[in-house]
């Protein structure tokens, strides 16, 4: 099946036709729906004529596989449009892909209330699907075609398109599958958008090719996710910690209805201490992290079960090489040592989209991604992540990461989340600022989170300020945007700082 990453999966659902492969919050697909589905639209594309990338908007459903394999099926990339971005931001990825189809349904679009500009936007459910589905001999594809063009903003700038082959995608499914050794007995339980890469390779992807089946749900509800863990008992649960942090919310949550769970992954960011404690002491479950990057396909580490150890995103997956460098030199340092993670693989992205010059930027002279992300590897091989490079703050001359100080600021029981972004400052550079969105019904209390930071970090690290928000700008897997909390700081004038300000959320 050469370098494929649809072949396989096509191949299992056709052995299994009559097996349930998904259920989401319309209908149940098995292998048969599913492939059929995909010819039918298939067929649709090449009747359109027009080439290319084919971008799917769609929500978390068996739709987006068959989209997907509709698009493979023709030997043509897809690209997953974010539907939470703001009109001019979604229009520039269509432009800057190339796309001239667009697939969606007419939900989406009432949601969006606005049409993108692309020369076909189909609504998959006008699409005839009646009688027997055309078949087609999938086109196979070469090591270096082009698979899937994922769109990542960074921190600052224009979208960016990560390459990703068919080989990276099918090097990393393989790579899972063997580090976690899942089955067809499994079933997956998932809410995030396949819009993302945790979204696409992890909850999508990967339980297609292990023949498990996979519960998507398109909007996160705490109390209906805790039934679905009665009812459908996965054992694979993947999700971020805003999402662990809900579930704790839910008062008829018990610990038997968690007890079918093999894995509980958390990705996206890093994962409170509260949380996961107040998880594993309510329900008996331990939330193993992992770590990626839409670069990376995206999966690099995953922490499992039986070698947890807190804070540690994991070992390596297999055929993924590490290394922690200095940030000054780009010397690799040894265990235990802080410095920049870099990762080398198949996994590993062909390149940025029509971005050369930042392509070869991202890559060191050993071929090592740099993946801008601080972290040190133990004695064991598990790695920490401490933080980001370009979020790094430097007050008065020293390097202070802003995770460090959220987790001791999110230990404190009124914060349900916080992030810390810099401030100028005239004397030390800059000085740290945090945003805090308190627990429902919490009390703000300055002079207490003062207290806790002051306990327990070196005085340049404590926050000069301490801002409530009523809900912090997130992403659309709900990591904290800390450029978001950034554009606040600098959107006030000089005459407020230091000043206690109540703030809503800033329109994304």
């Amino acid at each position: 099946m050469g370098h494929s990453v649809h072949r396989p999966i096509m191949w299992t659902l056709a052995t299994r036709p009559r097996t349930p492969a998904v259920v989401d919050d319309r209908r149940t697909w098995r292998g048969l729906d599913l492939l059929g589905a995909a010819f039918f639209i298939a067929r649709e594309l090449r009747r359109l004529g027009a080439g290319g990338p084919v971008g799917i908007m769609v929500p978390t459903s068996g739709v987006f596989p068959a989209a997907a394999l509709a698009a493979w099926i023709l030997g043509r990339p897809i690209v997953p449009l974010n539907y939470l971005l703001s009109r001019d931001e979604l229009q520039y990825i269509i432009d800057d892909a190339d796309i001239k189809v667009v697939l969606t349904v007419g939900p989406m679009l009432d949601h969006l209330g606005h049409e993108p500009h692309a020369e076909h936007v189909v609504r998959i459910e006008d699409i005839p699907m009646k009688g027997l589905p055309p078949l087609r001999w999938p086109k196979g594809a070469p090591k270096d075609d082009l698979a899937c063009l994922l769109y990542t903003s960074g921190t600052s700038g224009k979208p960016k398109g990560v390459e990703l082959t068919h080989a990276n995608l099918r090097a990393n499914i393989t790579q899972i599958a063997e580090w976690v050794h899942f089955t067809s007995d499994d079933v997956m339980l998932g809410v995030l958008p396949q819009f993302h890469s945790f979204g696409l390779t992890v909850l999508t992807l990967v339980p297609l090719w292990c023949r498990m089946k996979v519960i998507f749900r398109a909007r996160f509800v705490p109390n209906r996710i805790v039934a679905d863990f009665a009812k459908h008992k996965p054992t694979v649960f993947i999700g971020i910690p805003s999402m662990y942090r809900a579930m704790l919310s839910v008062k008829k949550a018990k610990p038997e209805d968690f007890t079918s769970l093999r894995y509980a992954v958390s990705g996206g960011e890093p994962l409170p201490d509260d949380v996961a404690r107040q998880f594993t002491e309510r329900f008996g479950v331990t939330i193993a992290e992992g770590f990626g990057m839409t670069e990376c396909s995206p999966v690099t580490h995953w922490c499992r079960p039986d070698e947890f150890k807190p804070h540690s995103v994991g070992k390596a997956l297999p055929r993924v090489e590490q290394r922690v460098v200095d940030i000054e030199s780009g010397q690799p340092v040894g265990p235990e040592a802080e410095g920049e993670l870099r990762v080398r693989g198949p996994n590993i992205m062909r390149g940025y989209h029509k971005l050369p010059d930042v392509t070869a930027e991202t890559f060191d002279a050993d071929g090592f991604l740099r993946t801008g992300d601080m972290a040190r590897i133990d004695a064991d091989g598990h790695a920490y992540i401490t933080g980001r490079i370009k979020e790094m703050l430097i007050v008065g001359g020293e390097n202070v990461f802003p995770r460090e100080i959220e987790e001791i600021v999110e230990s404190h029981p009124s914060v349900a989340a916080t992030g810390v972004v810099g401030l100028r400052d005239p004397v030390r550079g800059e000085v740290p600022v945090a945003f805090v969105q308190l627990e429902e019904d919490a009390e703000f209390d300055k002079q207490a989170l003062l207290d806790v930071c002051r306990e327990k970090l070196a005085g340049y690290k404590v926050p000069r300020e301490i801002r409530v928000l009523d809900e912090l700008p997130r992403s659309g897997t709900g990591k904290v945007l800390r450029r978001r909390l950034s554009e606040i700081l600098t959107a006030e004038s000089e005459s407020a700082a230091g000043e206690l300000t109540r703030v809503t959320r800033p329109r994304t």
